[in-house]
């Protein structure tokens, strides 16, 4: 058997697997319990040598959503791996879906999904992207001068009620520190049926200049086709609050 009927018959695996547990699930299959809300990305520009991707690179403000969730879930207070899903709009056909999950911030850590019980700290891409020849992790870190997150999604709500959290989004090599280029705010919550109706797609909805690669990009992008397909939604189900401007 050739390399590519391999990929394509276990891609058919994957593919019958992720739809049999998602109508099982009766949602997501991946991250199904979150709170999604409206949210707002101001791009800093990034200090030092730029990424290629202009979205990175360039100053700017962009309306978002932004969903955050546990991945099991276990029950409030237990430790889970937790999710950040950003959609911003920057003007571009498609949205960009930017997807991490809880992990470490150093080097050899950043690849591995870790469970925690806060929901403020490291988030990371975990899977690595492409931006021409260099390869690039994304990241959300906690902003120290932003009101708290808490321990479970409750806590998240009342905090976005009583202030604008943020978190901060970075960039790196697979060795390199962190480099800050802007930040993420959160705002108001939106309505359960928004929050099922959303559909990311971190393969497929990316900005100009970044690609993902390697096996756990291949891995997303079948998961996430048969997850949408069996839910019937869209890969850029979910709207977008049009109450920032782009720059």
């Amino acid at each position: 058997m050739s390399p590519a009927a391999a990929l394509d018959r276990a891609a058919l695996v994957v593919d019958g697997l992720t739809t049999a547990l998602t109508r099982l699930r009766r949602a997501r299959l991946l991250h199904p319990r979150g709170r999604s809300f409206t949210g707002e990305v101001t791009v800093w520009g990034l200090p030092g040598p730029p990424t290629g991707v202009p979205l990175f690179d360039r100053p700017g403000r962009y309306p978002a959503v932004v969903r955050l969730s546990k991945g099991v879930p276990t029950p409030d207070g237990w430790p889970d791996v937790l999710g950040l899903a950003v959609r911003v709009r920057h003007g571009a056909d498609r949205p960009f879906d930017l997807l991490v999950s809880s992990a470490g911030a150093a080097p050899v850590l950043r690849h591995v999904p870790l469970p925690r019980r806060r929901v403020a700290g490291t988030y990371t891409t975990v899977m690595p992207y492409r931006a021409g020849r260099r390869r690039l992790f994304l990241a959300a870190l906690a902003d120290p001068e932003s009101v708290d997150l808490g321990r479970d999604l409750a806590e998240v709500t009342a905090a976005a009620r009583s202030d604008a959290p943020r978190l901060v989004l970075a960039v790196a090599s697979a060795v390199g520190p962190w480099r800050p280029f802007g930040q993420v705010s959160i705002g108001t919550q939106l309505g359960a049926r928004e929050d099922a109706a959303l559909a990311f797609d971190p393969i497929g909805n990316l900005p100009p200049g970044l690609r993902a690669v390697g096996p756990l990009a291949w891995l997303r992008q079948v998961t996430y086709r048969a997850s949408r397909r069996t839910r019937g939604a869209a890969p850029t189900s979910g709207r977008v609050s049009p109450g920032a401007r782009s720059g």
